[in-house]
C-alpha cells in the first residue's frame, strides 16, 4: 500500500469536485453584485453632478 506525502494528497485535495455552495451563499453573491452595479451608477451620477 503506498502511503500519500503531504504535498501529493494537497493536489488530490486541489482537483476533488468543490463542495456546493449553501442557498444563503447564492443569495449573498447575488444581492452583492446588484450593491455593487447600483454603487457604480450612482457614484457615476455623483461625479458628473459634482465634478464635471
Amino acid at each position: 500500500m503506498k502511503k500519500n506525502t503531504p504535498q501529493e494528497t494537497q493536489v488530490e485535495e486541489l482537483f476533488t469536485n468543490p463542495e456546493p455552495w449553501e442557498r444563503w451563499e447564492n443569495k449573498l453573491v447575488i444581492w452583492s453584485i446588484i450593491a455593487a452595479i447600483i454603487s457604480l451608477f450612482i457614484l457615476g451620477i455623483l461625479i458628473n453632478w459634482l465634478i464635471l
